[in-house]
């Protein structure tokens, strides 16, 4: 008999498709202005804390068997759990739209036949790619990420195989800030791991290669931005593929990456859902996500996300901060309480800290420091706790 659930493989295509991502590609240009050594040590300090980060958020829900919003109860309680699933299916509707923007603009760089098409074309391969579900994907994501790999390595090919002179870098971001950029993209998938997590026939095993898939196809994203913007000189990645004669091949990566990547947004903002809402529908939910994020990206303009990114890390390092303190050092479960005031008061000391530490420069960024300063804190008033008890 057949055992449920997904395989590791599943997942790790699952995750192979988070990865491949225009939004990361672009990026990734970002970090030109470094010169390309101190550019991949950044990428590489970055994701291996976000992505340390990221298993150990997705250990938590497979071990649990729970959704990503299910194991915040656990910290916060069943009512203080809410205001983490509502900023949760936020960011998700915002990515759902971010994602949806950039691929628009990068397709319609190759194909001009008006952003709004682009949008409505991608928007409803989203809602398709939910109404499959999960569960049914395996076929349809495995000819998908192939067809991906292959023309990722095409593109690869042409940007780092041209014999292109670099080009000069001017003045840009510290490497504390960049290495805070290559975690904030690792660090956006924290809500949300543990909703494909608890779907896998070996929770572990699949945490960890979802974890490792993902680091390192996030990291050749970038690194594809970064060598574009310093090799070519070119931050406009339509243009590249427009150059290099990739044409249909070009449309693909655009179209399909966006798809893949954004679907897993669109898919957790239903489970959020089913958090806040006992009675909510979780994949129509997901689908009204996409119809959602299809119409904030016709409607406004999202070419700068910076912000966006160090939002989510304000709000989600220090949550999963408490999480980790909570699940594999305290061992305790507050999901029968209402509301856990004390986590809630930790979190928010957490979030204020991280906005602080956005004004210093430090050399592994913002994220580690701010969440190790969130777990100390966390264990020292379970001390007390006990003390007071």
């Amino acid at each position: 008999m057949k055992t449920k659930g997904t395989s590791v493989l599943e997942n790790g295509l699952i995750w192979f498709g988070a990865g491949v991502s225009i939004a990361e590609i672009l990026t990734g240009t970002y970090f030109a202005p470094l010169g390309f050594g101190k550019g991949l040590l950044a990428i590489l300090v970055g994701h291996v804390i976000g992505c340390v980060m990221l298993c150990l958020a997705g250990l938590i829900g497979g071990k649990a068997r729970r959704s990503a919003m299910e194991t915040v109860k656990m910290s916060f309680g069943q009512k203080g759990c809410l205001l983490f699933a509502v900023l949760n299916i936020i960011q998700l509707v915002g990515w759902t739209a971010i994602m949806i923007y950039d691929g628009a603009l990068a397709a319609g760089g190759i194909w001009d036949v008006g952003r709004w098409v682009w949008c409505l074309v991608i928007g409803g391969l989203i809602a398709l790619w939910v109404l499959v579900g999960i569960q049914n994907l395996g076929k349809l994501n495995t000819l998908a990420m192939a067809a991906l790999f292959v023309l990722t390595l095409i593109l690869s090919f042409v940007i780092f195989g041209g014999g292109h002179t670099p080009a000069p870098t001017g003045e840009g971001m510290s490497f504390g800030a960049a290495v805070e950029l290559a975690v904030a993209m690792p660090l956006s998938w924290l809500p949300l791991i543990s909703d494909y997590t608890r779907e896998a026939r070996e929770p572990v095993r699949a945490t960890v290669v979802s974890s490792v898939v993902y680091g390192l196809v996030s990291c050749w994203m970038y690194l594809i931005g970064m060598g574009a913007a310093i090799l070519t000189g070119e931050s406009d990645i339509a243009q590249i593929m427009v150059k290099a004669g990739l044409g249909v091949a070009g449309l693909l990566i655009i179209v399909f990456s966006t798809v893949t990547t954004t679907f897993l947004d669109a898919y957790s903002a239903g489970v959020s859902s089913e958090s806040v809402w006992s009675k909510c529908n979780g994949k129509w939910f997901a689908v009204g996500a996409a119809v959602l994020g299809t119409a904030g990206a016709i409607l406004f303009p999202m070419d700068d996300i910076t912000d966006f990114l160090y939002l989510i890390g304000s709000v989600f390092a220090p949550m999963i901060a408490i999480q980790i303190a909570d699940f594999f050092l305290l061992r305790r479960d507050r999901s029968e309480q209402k509301f856990d005031w004390v986590n809630l008061a930790v979190w928010a000391v957490g979030f204020a800290v991280y906005r602080v530490l956005m004004r210093v420069d430090i050399p592994v960024g913002n994220t580690l420091p701010d969440m190790v300063i969130t777990v100390a804190l966390c264990l020292a008033v379970n001390k007390l706790r006990k003390k007071a008890a």
